[in-house]
């Protein structure tokens, strides 16, 4: 895959909000729509697509697959293959997997990789999931992942889902918490490439840690608005581990317009600002 010419940035983290995907939310959709204030209206794959090439971007969109916690199947990843065939200079899939369907999942990887030529796997939501991804039962996936040369996204720290809800819809914030549970993989399979999303509060020094130890894991800095991110966060990102945090933005909770906008105001020095909104991405993706 090449890269567009004028290419300034690529996000990291967006969410596709087609029908398929609302669908598969459940009753999460409108509880983090309630959490996060903000409608989460359908947008089709074109329409997302116009959206970032008007900006000159690339955006990874990624999927989750929660069928054995929530008994709803997520969106097929066919939407997000052909999404990718169709906007190449746009988009970058990765398939969502419910790790709990172990073989079928593995299979379902291998598919997506053979059929589509995904980049990753991902979103996986530890606490969403109810899985630790250092339990040995899993290490299939990751050894699968591994092989294809394909990148792991974990959901780490505080989970919208369920925020704000009597007993938090029974996940635990535990699950997502990046010490030990994705320190463990990363150590575990060092050929692995992975992501730890978002800033991972309140683990946040925990996710600085791991990723400044391990050079197989990257951060992404999406979920929150560059103007409220810890303090520790921006000093890290604009020094010691400015080689692997990544832009993202969590689209659509947040636009890209806003979070550039608030970026631009951290004040970093230009060259980590062109690492984080588009050098780390282009190596970790292989562009």
């Amino acid at each position: 895959m090449s890269i567009p010419d004028g290419l300034v940035a690529i996000d990291a983290h967006t969410h596709p909000q087609t029908e398929e995907f609302l669908a598969a939310m459940g009753s999460r959709h409108t509880q983090m729509a309630k959490h996060f204030g903000r409608e989460r209206p359908v947008v089709s794959f074109a329409e997302q697509a116009d959206q970032y090439r008007d900006r000159h971007m690339m955006a990874v969109i990624v999927n989750s697959d929660s069928e054995t916690t929530s008994g709803i199947p997520g969106a097929p990843n066919d939407l997000l293959g052909r999404a990718q065939a169709d906007h190449p200079d746009v988009f970058l899939a990765f398939a969502g997997i419910d790790p709990w369907k172990g073989e079928a999942a593995i299979a379902e990887i291998r598919r997506m990789h053979a059929e589509y030529g995904i980049k990753g796997v991902g979103e996986l939501n530890p606490a969403r999931q109810k899985f630790l991804p250092n339990d040995r039962r899993f290490f299939p996936i990751w050894e699968t992942c591994a092989e294809l040369g394909l990148v792991v996204m974990f959901h780490s720290g505080f989970p919208g889902a369920g925020a704000g809800t009597p007993g938090g819809g029974g996940y635990r914030l535990e699950n997502a918490r990046p010490v030990p549970y994705i320190d463990d993989v990363a150590a575990e399979f060092p050929e692995l490439k992975i992501i730890s999303a978002h800033p991972a509060w309140p683990w946040h020094l925990e996710n600085l840690a791991m990723v400044w130890h391990k050079s197989n894991v990257y951060l992404d800095l999406s979920g929150w608005a560059p103007k409220y991110l810890p303090p520790e966060v921006v000093r890290y990102a604009d020094s010691l581990i400015t080689d692997r945090v990544l832009f993202g933005s969590d689209w659509p909770v947040m636009t890209a317009d806003r979070w550039m906008r608030e970026f631009d105001d951290l004040g970093l020095k230009e060259t980590s600002r062109q690492k984080i909104l588009l050098d780390n991405a282009r190596t970790l993706f292989g562009l």
